[in-house]
């Protein structure tokens, strides 16, 4: 049994988090929230997130697993304002979820979760810790998007840049300590990564967010922020392309 009540806004940026990586989502169910870990179909990147009952209205739950197409979900979005709310309840007789915004009532069928594995999240000691606004990522973004396929993060005692490399042309965001809300590293690190999927995370994460960002040489890069005014996390995990010799 499942039934909740939160905002428009907050379903979407879960929604847009979650939809850079997969379109059909299993999540875990609990009376203290909602989770889900998955891995795209490349096993190029994941994402962990936890979003606890606070981030909600209401919320009611026994354990359970949930399926959704989140394209669909997508749908009954566009049916919504901002500021408004959203009603979900599980109808498990049927197996569908029925979405209630205003006056109209979306009756969806639930994805088979069967075949949906739960990824192990690595355990990653990371050298370096560098905590920056979202905002920024998202200037070097747009500078980086025309130039090249990849992108190089750096980060060192007094800086963290971002920077991109094509055939003629090249980038780069410097951000000094002194405008960073966190650095902290005891060596220079740095790590390529493919644009795109970089690109589409940080594209999806709302305005004013601010994301702390672990990296080290040629290992995994690890994003993670918070959504709903912190009740719901996440964790994002995206493999480094490492140039042979």
């Amino acid at each position: 049994m499942f039934c909740a009540e939160l905002k428009s806004d907050t379903l979407k940026g879960i929604v847009n988090i979650i939809s850079t990586l997969i379109d059909e989502v299993k999540f875990t169910i609990t009376p203290e929230g909602m989770t889900l870990k998955a891995v795209d179909a490349a096993h190029v990147a994941m994402i962990e997130m936890d979003v606890g009952k606070g981030a909600f209205e209401s919320f009611t739950a026994t354990d359970s697993e949930i399926g959704l197409d989140l394209d669909k979900v997508k749908g009954v979005l566009k049916l919504a304002s901002s500021g408004d709310v959203i009603r979900m309840e599980q109808d498990e007789s049927h197996g569908r979820l029925v979405f209630k915004v205003g006056n109209i009532t979306r009756r969806m069928n639930l994805v088979d979760t069967s075949s949906m594995s739960d990824p192990k999240v690595p355990q990653l000691s990371l050298t370096a810790n560098i905590s920056v606004s979202v905002d920024e990522l998202q200037k070097g973004i747009r500078a980086a998007d025309t130039i090249s396929d990849h992108i190089t993060l750096k980060a060192g005692a007094d800086y963290f840049e971002l920077s991109c490399e094509g055939d003629t042309d090249s980038v780069s965001l410097r951000l000094g300590k002194d405008v960073l809300p966190a650095l902290d590293t005891d060596s220079e690190v740095c790590s390529m990564f493919p644009l795109d999927y970089f690109s589409n995370i940080v594209k999806a994460v709302p305005s004013g967010t601010m994301v702390n960002i672990e990296l080290d040489n040629d290992y995994p890069v690890k994003l993670l922020f918070g959504l709903a005014d912190g009740n719901a996390k996440v964790n994002y995990l995206l493999a480094p392309r490492i140039e042979s010799e």
